[in-house]
């Protein structure tokens, strides 16, 4: 049994060391424990720092593409790697990687394929409320989405089995958290939640650089969640107040058109039209979304199947005492 604990850093020189040296050297049902580092285009000596302290593997972009690009990178490393398990960690030293056990655990005795690392938000005292409320809305709305229930949606401190990671693909830009949880939920397999610790703050938060653009964020990332992942659900939700308005208008309309009123009310009737065109055009929307996600679920499964192949074409180089014919150390994919 591998584990992979991977750590995506942007500029992480300063604190990458506190992070590597708490990460666990053994796990009993682990036969191996290695490191692997994303670069995000670092421009520091996190790589230098990384290699002085023991990592086995380091993986980047020449330029930064953002931490869900960065997460999705390392998951690909990790299966050419032959993890069995994948635990995603931060290079900030936020979560307290004693509690690394405690997500694998789960995995290693079958009764999880996902396991998210539940932080004591309510305690943490570096953040806002507002922050904190967000937080929860943000698990509120995948636990709706994943018919699953997870307490910490936005924790990036997860384990993973290797059936897992072979299913997950972010399309957000922003961070991988949310989406992770949903397609996994969606796929029917186990996700649990486990109580974690969490470290001083060692440096302000990369993702929340001003309130404002978290808020804004935050609210764009679960919108999109809902258009992307139920599609038809989300406009047909929407179709429901142009309809409704548009009916109760029309009625109206009639009423007064029966009581032979109707020439005062020819507004009311465009009024009505106008509305239940929009509601029917949404209705439609929502078919064709509803047929889109569809489409998506298709190519996820062939992403699956290609991600199958690759990592057993690199498990048969390794079985031949050669190195892979897709080396991606330093990948320059940007």
């Amino acid at each position: 049994m591998k584990l992979i604990i991977q750590i995506p850093c942007l500029n992480e020189a300063e604190t990458l060391a506190i992070a590597l040296a708490d990460l666990p050297k053994a796990i009993p049902g682990v036969d191996e424990i290695e490191t692997l580092i994303i670069d995000d285009g670092c421009t520091d000596d996190t790589v230098a720092v990384a290699l002085r302290h023991g990592v086995q593997h380091v993986v980047g972009f020449r330029h930064n593409q953002g931490l869900a690009k960065a997460f999705m990178l390392g998951i690909e490393a990790c299966l050419e790697r032959g993890a069995d398990i994948i635990v995603n960690t931060d290079a900030d030293n936020q979560y307290n990687a004693g509690d690394i056990e405690k997500l694998v655990r789960p995995i290693l005795e079958a009764r999880a394929d996902l396991v998210i690392g539940a932080r004591p938000i309510a305690d943490i005292q570096h953040f806002s409320v507002l922050k904190k409320a967000l937080q929860k809305i943000g698990s509120w709305v995948v636990r709706r989405v994943s018919n699953t229930d997870v307490a910490d949606a936005p924790s990036g401190f997860r384990a993973m089995s290797k059936e897992v990671a072979m299913v997950l693909n972010v399309f957000s830009d922003y961070t991988y958290t949310l989406e992770t949880i949903i397609q996994a939920g969606q796929r029917n397999l186990r996700i649990s939640s486990v109580p974690i610790r969490v470290n001083g703050e060692l440096r302000p938060s990369r993702l929340v650089r001003s309130i404002v653009s978290y808020v804004r964020r935050s609210i764009f990332t679960m919108l999109r969640i809902f258009v992307v992942y139920r599609p038809l659900r989300f406009f047909m939700t929407v179709s429901t107040l142009p309809l409704t308005l548009g009916l109760a208008l029309g009625i109206r309309f009639i009423v007064y058109f029966l009581q032979e009123q109707g020439g005062g009310h020819v507004q009311s009737l465009i009024l009505a039209a106008v509305l239940l065109l929009v509601a029917f055009q949404t209705m439609l929307l929502a078919v064709l979304a509803d047929l889109l996600s569809v489409n998506r679920r298709l190519l996820e499964d062939l992403q699956v199947r290609e991600r199958e192949r690759t990592t057993a074409e690199v498990a048969a180089y390794a079985r031949r005492g050669r190195t892979s014919s897709r080396p991606i150390d330093r990948t320059a994919s940007a």
